[in-house]
């Protein structure tokens, strides 16, 4: 039995994300004991990139119109520079994201994955990192940036990019398994 048995994760992405931010928290969770569940905004499949070229693809469990935050105990954001940006653009995708933080449940996100937490409002006073690129924009929504490997609030767990992904996971692991945050807010 793993730290998150019993535990259903959400991987919410686009075409377009990061492969090793996709799959590599999608394989602790798994190894953890999570179940996890792919969504997009349509199914069929979604495509990774990797060293600015396509790369692998997955399988798309559900559209995020066919999915409710209480069926999830955490959610994780991949990067990539195309992914964040479309999710950010879809109205259902930014509300799903903003019913976890209102539901107080933990959120991993990743490199560029903290452009779609912009648009769902809910980076205000929050501690936070990410890819340096979008470090004005978080700071523009009210964020505390700061430029460390990982960085945890009340639940809300963020990375910088691909080389911080073991202590990623490994926060990710730990806010998921402790589940609800009264602080984590909308």
């Amino acid at each position: 039995m793993g730290k998150l048995s019993n535990k259903n994760i959400a991987i919410l992405s686009e075409n377009g994300f990061e492969e090793s931010e996709l799959f590599e928290p999608l394989n602790r969770l798994k190894e953890e004991g999570a179940s996890v569940r792919i969504i997009s905004s349509k199914k069929g499949s979604i495509k990774g990139m990797k060293d600015h070229q396509w790369s692998r693809e997955i399988e798309v469990d559900n559209a995020v119109e066919e999915v409710n935050v209480n069926d999830f105990d955490g959610l994780v954001l991949p990067g990539g520079v195309i992914n964040p940006d479309a999710l950010r653009a879809n109205n259902n995708a930014v509300a799903f994201v903003k019913d976890f933080f209102r539901k107080g449940k933990p959120v991993a996100a990743i490199c560029h994955g903290p452009q779609t937490l912009i648009n769902a409002e809910v980076v205000e006073g929050r501690k936070m990192t990410s890819y340096k690129s979008i470090k004005k924009d978080l700071v523009n929504a009210g964020a505390n940036w700061v430029d460390e490997e990982v960085v945890v609030d009340q639940g809300l767990v963020t990375s910088r990019s691909p080389e911080d992904l073991p202590a990623f996971n490994d926060k990710m692991v730990e806010e998921f398994a402790e589940g609800i945050h009264e602080k984590q807010h909308a």
